[in-house]
């Protein structure tokens, strides 16, 4: 995932680098920045040689003549520019970036725009944010024939014409976002030859009935009210790499040029799906191709939708918050060249092969996705997944399954895609990974599992696995071996398990361990064998660490996380392995430990360790003789006591006697 958005800011950079990269103002003599200063007018006696100058965000209502004929970079964004007097950029020939966005250039049309008439060398223009309607920015686009890089956005445009641009036609990027523009007339942009990057989002359009952009690479037509795409079949080739038509009202896929060289799209919070079965929705925008393009006439009826899918170059698919209920199998494995599928918090609980046979004899079709390696189905309420949709997922990497119902279970075998519908488990219940052979990431993460099953894994090579938040999960002894020497990141926090319930095997290629939100109080003695770089056991029931396995795992380890544990601070010699290290604890500040039945900050245990366990010993020292003492005292009570009462029965045995005595002398 992180790759594909990585290549599409790679094709946006050079186009906007092109034109801001020499903005940033330094120390040069020929850069002045008199940004954030309250200016109420323009500074007097600047330096004539002056290449660059900054004076946004100041309070500058009114440009007068500007003698710096070197100037080549004017910024008075966010002021509160209403008029530009006649002259005051006559002199400034070499101007070629202007920023005046945030202003209040609505006031004075007429003035301004003549103003800007003198500078035709302009070749970077930004009047974004000044309430400007379509009469206003049309004067402002006169003589602009330099001009090759254009932001209109936030203003009051509602309409485009084809007269709008007729003066600035070297415009490389266009963009006029969060307008009011529901209307584009034909032919508005075609004269703009060298157009690349064009960006409508924030407006009202509705559909896009006949797209012929061939010269445009990037085009954003996101936050808008887009109900259909439609581009009239033909032989020309378009260089279209990346579309977003994000967070609009499609019901369809967007019937696309024939011949392009789209690589990324962005289909994501549209409606998609909302027609149940794949089969409705091709054949409903089929209908509505005919019906747009073809004027409803009567003819050979053509898959235009799958007809131009089938050769495009697309590498990587946004379909994520849409309504699917069903997988759209047919459609999407026509892209041979897919990589990356978001399909994520759709509507889906069951991904059934549900595609056509190939005859009568109701075997069915075998496809396939060979290129595809990303795979999101998060937040679908998953319950099952067809052992066939598996099999045609050859190249699969990576698998985002999180936040569904599903479990995993031992490998059913080998399923031929030439089998009978009644001899495959079409519907079952579990999920076998371990035949994905080319599987290396799994996320398994709240998914209510049960049990994970010995052989859940076997015949993979996964890399990473996350099984975090099951509460209710039960591993069996031995269900990681099958993966324990290619695992490199186990997630298994938030699964209520005690130590006495986990059990890892040996990992000698364990790099990043998750155990946190449990209730552990002993590291597994198998990390020994792991080169963990990273590792999570806060928020469980340590009270202390085993210090020579920490000894031994400090050798590669990076990072660790441990607060929102019970660690007595007098018994943490394994801390100080750590600190000693330099080891990172990106949660020490609120780590803490106890020494007796105070807590204290570890960062100020760290601080004092022999002062805060002296004390703490003196108090136990104290706490034991007072103790002695108290014994002895009682013990020597009671033994008294004792002697007291003895002499006491000898005093009144003697007495006895001698009346018993004296008895007897007096008979």
């Amino acid at each position: 995932m992180v790759k594909h958005m990585f290549a599409y800011l790679l094709i946006l950079w050079p186009l906007d680098h092109y034109f801001y990269g020499a903005v940033k103002m330094d120390n040069n003599p020929k850069t002045k920045s008199w940004s954030n200063q309250d200016l109420a007018s323009i500074p007097l006696d600047l330096n004539v040689q002056l290449r660059s100058l900054d004076l946004s965000n100041n309070l500058i209502r009114q440009l007068d003549k500007l003698d710096l004929p070197y100037l080549e970079q004017l910024d008075l964004s966010n002021n509160q520019l209403e008029l530009i007097s006649d002259g005051a950029l006559r002199d400034l020939t070499l101007l070629k970036e202007l920023n005046l966005s945030k202003n209040a250039l609505n006031k004075n049309n007429y003035r301004n725009s003549k103003a800007l008439q003198s500078i035709g060398g302009l070749m970077s223009l930004d009047i974004s944010l000044n309430s400007l309607g379509y009469e206003a920015v049309n004067l402002y686009l006169q003589n602009k024939y330099s001009l090759e890089l254009l932001k209109m956005s936030g203003n009051s445009l509602t309409r485009l014409t084809h007269h709008l641009f007729k003066e600035s036609e070297n415009i490389i990027i266009l963009i006029i976002d969060e307008n009011l523009i529901s209307v584009i007339d034909p032919g508005t942009f075609e004269p703009l030859k060298k157009l690349q990057k064009l960006s409508l989002a924030k407006n009202n359009l509705v559909h896009i009935c006949d797209f012929k952009l061939q010269q445009v690479k990037y085009l954003n037509l996101s936050r808008n009210s887009i109900e259909f795409f439609i581009t009239a079949e033909s032989n020309n080739m378009y260089n279209l790499e990346i579309l977003d038509l994000s967070h609009n009202k499609l019901i369809y896929f967007p019937i696309l040029p024939k011949f392009n060289q789209l690589k990324y799209l962005y289909l994501h919070h549209n409606l998609i799906g909302t027609l149940l079965s794949e089969a409705s929705m091709v054949s409903s925008a089929n209908s509505l191709y005919n019906e747009v393009v073809r004027k409803g006439s009567v003819g050979m009826r053509r898959n235009y939708l799958h007809s131009t899918w089938r050769i495009m170059p697309i590498i990587y698919i946004d379909l994520s918050y849409n309504y699917f209920s069903s997988f759209p199998l047919e459609t999407l494995s026509l892209l041979s060249s897919l990589e990356g599928l978001d399909f994520s918090f759709n509507c889906m609980q069951n991904l059934t092969w549900n595609v056509r046979y190939i005859s009568a004899s109701e075997y069915y079709r075998p496809l396939y996705f060979p290129s595809l390696k990303y795979l999101n189905m998060q937040s679908n309420g998953l319950v099952s997944v067809s052992p066939l949709f598996l099999q045609a997922l050859t190249q699969v990497e990576t698998i985002n399954l999180q936040d569904n119902s599903l479990q995993p279970c031992a490998p059913l075998g080998q399923v031929h895609s030439s089998s009978l519908p009644q001899q495959l488990n079409l519907n079952s219940s579990c999920v076998a990974f371990g035949n994905m052979r080319m599987l290396k990431h799994l996320n398994l993460e709240d998914n209510n599992i049960k049990i994970i099953d010995v052989k859940a894994f076997e015949k993979s090579a996964l890399l990473s696995l996350n099984l975090a938040n099951n509460p209710h999960m039960v591993m069996q002894t031995g269900s990681l071996d099958s993966i324990k020497d290619t695992l490199q990141s186990l997630t298994i926090s938030d699964l209520n398990i005690t130590s006495n319930e986990l059990i890892l095997p040996c990992m000698p290629m364990l790099t990043h361990l998750d155990m946190s939100n449990n209730n552990l109080n002993i590291l597994p003695y198998n990390l020994k064998c792991s080169p963990l770089k990273e590792l999570s056991i806060n928020n469980n029931a340590f009270v202390s660490l085993n210090y020579s396995l920490i000894q031994t795992l400090s050798e590669n380890l990076h990072m660790i996380y441990i607060s929102q544990n019970d660690f007595t601070c007098c018994d943490s010699d394994w801390l100080s392995i750590l600190n000693n290290l330099s080891i990172t604890i990106p949660d020490i500040a609120d780590a803490k430990c106890f020494v007796g039945s105070e807590s204290v900050l570890i960062d100020e245990y760290l601080n004092s360790p022999s002062l805060l366990c002296a004390d703490s010993i003196k108090g136990t020292q104290f706490g034991q003789i007072f103790i002695v003492v108290l014994f002895v005292v009682v013990l020597i009570t009671v033994l008294l006591m004792f002697l007291r009462q003895m002499c006491t029965k000898l005093s009144e045995t003697k007495e006895v006697v001698v009346v018993l005595n004296d008895g007897v002398h007096l008979s």
